[in-house]
């Protein structure tokens, strides 16, 4: 197992020093409080917010690609009216506009929606791509 220097020195200082700080408490039957140094909590923190910024790996679906800017605006207009509830982005890469649907963590997710797409957009095929962390219903971080 080849384990970084680095991933061992962040194990050390985290879990070393601060596990000999954390104390459980059983004052209560069923009663647990730990206590901790505020540092722990910051660095959680800090964790989950790089984190929840990351690119996720998934799947979208190209339905159009070309040097025309107005026809891409088109293209996308079109594909907002037909498809209201898939979200649509136009990305520039030089010399062609690209517009790109959906946010597919699957291929199988993706190929689902690829074939009610085709319809409408018969030239349009799956690509892999960063896409946007999807939205929970009713979930709430806090």
């Amino acid at each position: 197992m080849n384990i970084s220097r680095l991933t061992v020195v962040v194990f050390l200082i985290l879990f070393g020093t601060n596990f000999s700080m954390a104390q459980i408490k059983n004052s209560e039957m069923g009663k647990v409080e730990l206590v901790q140094e505020k540092n722990v909590k910051e660095l959680l923190d800090k964790h989950i917010e790089i984190n929840s910024k990351a690119p996720i790996k998934g799947y979208r679906i190209k339905i159009h690609f070309g040097s025309d800017k107005n026809k891409a605006k088109e293209v996308k207009a079109k594909f907002i009216a037909k498809f209201p509830d898939i979200a649509a982005y136009e990305k520039y890469d030089q010399p062609n506009f690209n517009i790109r649907v959906g946010d597919f963590r699957t291929k199988l997710e993706a190929y689902k929606v690829l074939k009610e797409v085709q319809v409408e957009f018969p030239s349009s095929f799956l690509v892999q791509d960063e896409i946007e962390m999807p939205k929970l219903i009713g979930a709430e971080i806090k």
